[in-house]
């Protein structure tokens, strides 16, 4: 079992990926990240601008600023172990949404590093663990050991390499029911020259609604102009990246074209990745600041639906 799985050494950044591999979707450790054709992995730079975005921008902040929710700081991210297909399973007891999680048992080892400071007791300590071989990814939220195995608030079990989604109205590990692991920003990824995938980011006041793939909401208020889990946001095109570090450049280019998609409440504008000892976690913070929320714009992406239960995109937003 590796965590965090990080390479020896100072990644050199490439040039980004083209060709037949572009074609194929993400992967890490020889296993997608979801098919090709996952609205995650869907490029959305030509998605027509939301009706509604200036609103929606506006309860999220236009002067606030983009902050990356990671860094060199184990306890700052979220981590995920990857493991083998004979890693031992272990019980879960889902305590808050049994009647919406995916019964275990599930192969999260005993030590697996929970999201927060060690011996905090605040946060939605997630574990997020990827299985080799059966490309399955299993997702904890609020998850603490128990004498038996585990004990979580919610969970989920995602096969990676089907678009199928949870059922309607069913959480995840996050609030939108969306999975956790494939929306993160990760240094293997930024080292490699681009990130093919969606990002997952936080707004602090949403509406009592979700729009597809979401499956979940996590409010109470009925509010038009509060956005809804699902939505999807972009880097506006005339955004100018060339001051950036090669670093952050990644990841604002994987803005504009794959955007950022909403999945929980939380601080405004942060988007989430994995720690990493190779973060130039100062620097990447410091730039951020000059990215605000006036620079993004709420996409539509309703004619990538197939159909509102289907996993599968019909291809680029136009």
């Amino acid at each position: 079992m590796a965590v965090l799985a990080i390479t020896a050494g100072a990644p050199v950044l490439a040039p980004p990926v083209s060709g037949a591999s572009k074609a194929a979707g993400p992967q890490e450790y020889s296993c997608p990240l979801f098919p090709a054709s996952n609205p995650l992995n869907q490029d959305i730079s030509h998605a027509p601008v939301d009706p509604r975005s200036a609103a929606y921008i506006a309860s999220i902040g236009l002067t606030g600023h983009l902050h990356p929710d990671f860094g060199t700081n184990p306890s700052y991210g979220i981590p995920y172990a990857v493991v083998g297909s004979q890693q031992h399973e272990m019980p879960i007891t889902f305590t808050a949404y049994n009647g919406e999680s995916d019964p275990g048992p599930y192969p999260i080892p005993a030590n697996a590093r929970i999201e927060g400071p060690p011996a905090g007791e605040e946060g939605d300590r997630h574990v997020l663990v990827l299985q080799r071989g059966s490309c399955k990814l299993f997702e904890l939220y609020a998850a603490r050991r128990s004498r038996a195995g585990w004990e979580a608030g919610s969970g989920a079990v995602f096969n990676l390499r089907s678009n199928a989604l949870r059922p309607e109205g069913w959480t995840s590990a996050d609030a939108a029911g969306l999975p956790m692991f494939p929306g993160l920003v990760r240094y293997d990824e930024v080292a490699a020259g681009e990130i093919r995938h969606a990002i997952r980011f936080t707004a602090p006041k949403t509406t009592r609604s979700f729009i597809w793939p979401a499956r979940h909401f996590s409010s109470r208020v009925d509010d038009a102009n509060l956005p809804s889990m699902g939505l999807r946001l972009r880097l506006k095109a005339d955004f100018d990246i060339s001051g950036f570090s090669k670093e952050t450049q990644v990841i604002l280019r994987a803005l504009k074209k794959y955007g950022m998609i909403l999945a929980d409440n939380g601080l405004p504008w942060f988007i989430t990745g994995a720690g990493d000892p190779h973060w130039n976690a100062d620097g990447m913070t410091a730039e951020m600041r000059r990215i605000l929320g006036s620079n993004f714009e709420v996409v539509d992406t309703s004619s990538m639906m197939r159909g509102p239960n289907s996993g599968a995109s019909v291809g680029k937003a136009q």
